[in-house]
């Protein structure tokens, strides 16, 4: 059992902390509200901050971080001069394991493939007291919540999807490389006060629903910005009636409506769970407190004067949903997803069902879609599609194959992958997605962006529940509708699925052999970093150069981007992933997915220095070697998806200044900032229309950057016209600070 003694502190001092809060802000307090205010780093500089408006400083108690993102964290890290982390903090092999051939087999391939970047994590790890859980231990979110998450506590991780623990009464927020670095190197983190959107869950799922089809819900009610810079909380009877993993798969996906993170208050489930996991003390030491680890009760009874947003959801009436496709918050209920298929010339014919991922990787997940697989054997029935299986840890593996559902699964013709992210994060080396044909695959995971599965653009994927997903694998069709719908069977029978049934635990408890988990080193002193120069996977950080303090002027127009551009437009995963602790390398990716607003093709831009077109990444090379400074352009939500930082460190590292938009996702413009870049929005969203493809920006007032000042920049046309745009930003004077200095790491290192 992790982190006893730390839960033990958090616990003593949280009561206390509470009741201060609830005295100073003078009304009772949401359960977000509690953790919020007790996780302070200055305990004693209380006050009511404006929600959505005050930035705060706090101290969470643990960093997580995924190999993909840990590599330039750690990377930081070792340039702030600090000895050991402040914080516990783990490493976890998850994401460079591409899904292939099985399991076992490209776990061989990952590890001979990565070795050296495994090698360096596992020995910063052993250096700086940093636990490190080795390839095919499972993916960051499952494990965190099999061993670390605790009701009560805050959490950063470097991955979006960290909320997960919040199934687990966590404030587990997802962030870039550099806010972990500032946690582990003791500093702390800053935040603006989020918003609060409570949703009141009443009745209980039945037949089909299951907990995936809440948030599909959500999404669809608050698309995929709706959630930004908010809180969503979940209360209410239906809210008790769910299992832990099934609040984390809710809290998980809550990443995409854009929420800072999703929680649950303490209640039964989580305590059954803490006890199937082997952390009974915690569950003791919980409901020691657990008054604390809840809303109050007025809020409960009268959530509209306490919440910014309230969304209630009646679980009895709920149906299953599927989401997609190319976007997780297009909702459609299963009884009109044939009328809204046919009508939109989906491709009906699935070509592919995959179920797991950190999503929805829970033995509770697993037993209920190996009752739908055995019913299919049972029946006699033929799977018309391909079938994979991504288990979420060793420990979920090692159990439900114990348990036989894995050979139920192989029944059907299942193909069983690594504990990794795989397809969900595009590490699949899907056979047949080079001809880019036109089709159809249904996941259990949480995002479905172009491209972001197998590279091919014409993949329609679509988001559903385990369940719904090899009822459909099943199937083979997009417009079969379990509830309602028959299938023929081997023998020319008609026959129903009857809806999934399985267990929250397992009966006879949760086995491994081998977790994964190593400990760092009791005495690191003997241990040295050291990273080849001609290494192609990892790069030593050279610190960014701070600025000089003038007015950008002369700066070329880069791109506009046209529509939406996540993180996987701007620095796309999948094969690049092998890059992630090169910066240089994985600077040739740099928007590379992104449409260009002049021509709607990708990869392609005008060099106003030649007047001819060329990838993004040569474009951009161009500019720097000849020290002229650039500006992208973006839509809304700009950055929305992953975490990874590398989305704006590119852009820093390749001579780009700004990035003027209409709108940031949360955790992207945070990145932006850290990074020592301008990221700034229209005043005037119109304005967007203004920009033209041979345009010169020229900062007026940036000599005079301040909080809560917007910013002045002529826009030159080609043919000498001029437009004077107002721009706002968010930066406060210790992000102003990061700028001047060149980036927030420069800061620490100066201060220290």
């Amino acid at each position: 059992m992790f982190d006893l003694s730390l839960i033990k502190e958090v616990y003593s001092r949280l009561p206390e902390r509470i009741k201060k809060t609830k005295s100073k802000l003078g009304h009772p307090l949401t359960y977000a509200e509690k953790v919020l205010y007790s996780h302070l780093f200055d305990p004693e500089g209380l006050t009511k901050f404006k929600r959505g408006g005050a930035y705060v400083d706090f101290t969470p108690d643990r960093v997580a971080m995924q190999d993909a993102t840990a590599q330039m964290a750690l990377l930081q890290f070792i340039n702030s001069g600090k000895p050991a982390t402040e914080v516990p903090a783990t490493v976890h092999c998850d994401h460079l394991i591409q899904a292939q051939v099985n399991g076992l087999a490209d776990l061989d391939v990952a590890k001979n493939a990565n070795k050296e970047v495994y090698y360096f994590l596992e020995s910063v790890s052993n250096k700086y007291g940093i636990g490190f859980w080795k390839p095919g231990a499972g993916i960051i979110h499952q494990v965190i919540l099999e061993n670390y998450a605790f009701p009560g506590g805050m959490m950063i991780g470097t991955d979006s999807h960290t909320p997960n623990a919040g199934g687990l009464g966590m404030v587990a927020i997802g962030v870039g490389g550099a806010d972990a670095v500032d946690v582990m190197a003791g500093m702390p983190w800053e935040l603006k006060m989020p918003k609060l959107i409570g949703v009141k869950l009443t009745g209980k799922l039945n037949g089909w629903a299951a907990p995936k089809d809440i948030i599909l819900k959500i999404a669809g009610i608050l698309t995929v910005k709706g959630g930004t810079g908010a809180i969503i909380e979940y209360f209410g009877e239906g809210a008790e009636s769910l299992s832990a993993t099934g609040k984390g798969t809710i809290c998980n996906m809550g990443a995409e409506v854009g929420a800072t993170t999703s929680l649950f208050a303490y209640d039964t489930s989580m305590e059954r769970y803490l006890k199937a996991t082997g952390r009974e003390e915690v569950a003791k030491l919980a409901n020691g407190i657990a008054e604390h680890l809840e809303a109050d009760p007025q809020v409960y009874e009268n959530p509209d004067l306490y919440f910014d947003q309230v969304i209630e959801i009646n679980l009895s009436e709920l149906e299953p949903h599927i989401n997609g496709p190319f976007t997780p918050d297009r909702a459609t209920p299963i009884s009109k997803m044939a009328e809204t298929a046919k009508e939109n010339g989906w491709p009906l014919k699935i070509s592919v069902g995959l179920i797991g991922s950190c999503t929805n990787s829970s033995y509770e997940d697993i037993s209920r879609a190996a009752s739908i697989a055995k019913q299919a054997v049972e029946k006699g029935l033929t799977v018309n599609a391909e079938f994979t299986i991504t288990p979420g840890s060793e420990q979920v593996r090692y159990t439900i194959e114990r348990d036989g559902f894995i050979a139920i699964f192989n029944e059907i013709g299942g193909k069983v992958f690594a504990n990794a992210c795989g397809p969900c994060i595009g590490q699949w080396a899907r056979e047949g997605a080079d001809k880019q044909e036109k089709n159809t695959i249904i996941h259990s995971f949480n995002r479905n962006f172009s491209k972001r599965a197998d590279g091919n653009p014409n993949t329609h994927a679509f988001v559903s529940s385990p369940e719904i997903v090899t009822a459909l694998a099943i199937a083979g069709k997009l417009d079969f509708n379990p509830i309602t719908d028959t299938l023929i069977n081997k023998n020319g029978e008609k026959v129903k699925l009857s809806p999934p049934s399985g267990e929250e635990l397992p009966a006879n408890g949760f086995d491994v052999e081998d977790s994964g988990f190593q400990a760092p080193a009791a005495d690191s002193s003997g241990i040295e970093i050291s990273v080849d120069p001609k290494s192609k996977r990892l790069q030593l950080l050279s610190p960014f150069e701070p600025w000089d303090g003038k007015n950008i002027t002369g700066a070329k127009l880069l791109i506009k981007a046209l529509g939406k551009c996540t993180t996987d437009h701007i620095s796309m995963a999948g094969p690049w992933l092998r890059f992630r602790g090169h910066l240089d390398n994985i600077s040739n990716n740099m928007l590379i997915g992104a449409v260009n607003a002049f021509n709607s093709e990708t990869n392609k831009v005008k060099n106003q220095l030649t007047g001819e077109y060329d990838e993004v990444p040569k474009v951009q090379r161009y500019y720097k070697k000849f020290n002229i400074p650039t500006v992208i352009v973006g839509d809304h939500n700009y950055g929305e998806g992953s975490s990874r930082e590398h989305a704006a460190m590119e852009p820093r590292h390749l001579g780009v200044k700004a990035v003027i938009v209409k709108s940031f996702a949360r955790i992207h413009e945070t990145n932006l900032k850290k990074q020592g870049m301008l990221a700034l929005t229209f005043a005037n969203e119109d304005d967007y229309n203004l920009i033209q493809e041979d345009d010169t920006f020229n900062f007026l007032n940036l000599v005079d950057f301040q909080p809560g000042k917007p910013i002045t920049v002529e826009v030159v046309h080609a043919d000498g016209t001029k437009n004077l745009i107002k721009l706002n930003h968010t930066y406060n004077s210790q992000q102003i600070e990061w700028f001047k200095a060149g980036s927030a790491l420069n800061l620490i290192r100066k201060q220290k």
